[in-house]
């Protein structure tokens, strides 16, 4: 029982990770992109990379601050990394659904 809590408090934090403007756009076009089913882990992958290399230049295009890359050898960034992961694929999946539906009648 502690597994499965653990796990959906993860899927939990992944959702909040997605759950703003920047991520839900990013989740909408890579839904609208989806070809089919079985391309979607590849297009959670990618909306994941969009995901982070748009945190990394966000600062730098509105601030002209210094591009700051992140430590690749930390434990946060791949717990980030993951949650967005998890993150991306609930949004994308529910998203594409959605699409499927309203566009099959």
């Amino acid at each position: 029982m502690d597994i499965l809590q653990s796990a959906l408090g993860f899927a939990r934090e992944g959702f909040d990770q997605v759950n703003a403007v920047q991520g839900l756009i990013i989740a909408l076009v890579a839904a609208a992109l989806l070809p089919s089913w079985r391309r979607l882990p590849m297009i959670v992958v990618g909306a994941t990379a969009v995901h982070v290399a748009v945190d990394l230049m966000l600062p730098v295009i509105a601030h002209g601050a210094a591009l700051r890359l992140p430590d690749l050898l930390e434990l946060p960034f791949w717990r980030y990394i993951a949650t967005l992961l998890v993150g991306h694929l609930v949004v994308i999946f529910v998203l594409a659904l959605i699409k499927r539906l309203v566009l099959k009648r």
